[in-house]
């Protein structure tokens, strides 16, 4: 490998998050050392990650499969909806333990100073979810932000002709946190003392 090549490996791992250009040279470094322990394994894994992750044509989350695993389980209650923002927020419920429904992934919420409007969200596929799935309940799991209030509100408005009951997280959940760096008892809890709106 051309010092070039090292040079414009560390440059791709420094633009992950959480990490700057000091901890990029360590990984590469180590990755170096351990070409056959861990390089090869690591390449062979991105590899098979870029050719069969799909993104779940219902629900948003990333799968093997066109429709994830928890979309396609029959044990899930299929009659709740938890919406979150991003798969982070798929994947730190589901760490959790605790919650038995299924999800949807907005991509996103609404911010006027990013410029994302409603249909740059999953939402009109949430809307067609609601209205065919005959749902019993919709939870609103979107961060504590201004953004994300903002989001809300607006999911609640389209949703009111829907007559479907929507709660969302206590607001125990400290303002401007995600979901991905909450603790499970915090999110368990925080499911456990949701609210009707």
């Amino acid at each position: 490998m051309a010092k070039s090549d090292i040079d414009t490996l560390i440059k791709q791992i420094a633009k992950l998050p959480a990490l700057g250009t000091r901890s990029a040279r360590r990984i590469v470094l180590h990755l170096l050392k351990n070409r056959d322990g861990q390089l090869k394994p690591l390449i062979e894994a991105m590899k098979n990650l870029d050719e069969n992750i799909k993104t779940c044509s219902v629900c948003g989350n990333y799968d093997t499969a066109d429709v994830c695993t928890i979309c396609a389980s029959d044990v899930r209650d299929s009659k709740t909806i938890c919406v979150v923002q991003d798969v982070t927020d798929l994947w730190a419920m589901e760490r959790a333990a605790f919650y038995k429904g299924k999800y949807h992934v907005l991509g996103g919420v609404l911010s006027a100073i990013d410029g994302v409007l409603p249909e740059d969200l999953n939402i009109e596929s949430l809307i067609c979810r609601v209205q065919d799935e005959g749902l019993n309940e919709l939870i609103l799991a979107l961060p504590p932000t201004v953004d994300g209030q903002i989001t809300s509100q607006y999911l609640i408005s389209r949703l009111k002709p829907c007559q479907v009951k929507i709660s969302t997280l206590a607001l125990g959940l400290p303002v401007g946190a995600e979901l991905d760096y909450m603790d499970d008892g915090t999110i368990e809890l925080a499911l456990q003392s949701r609210k009707q709106i």
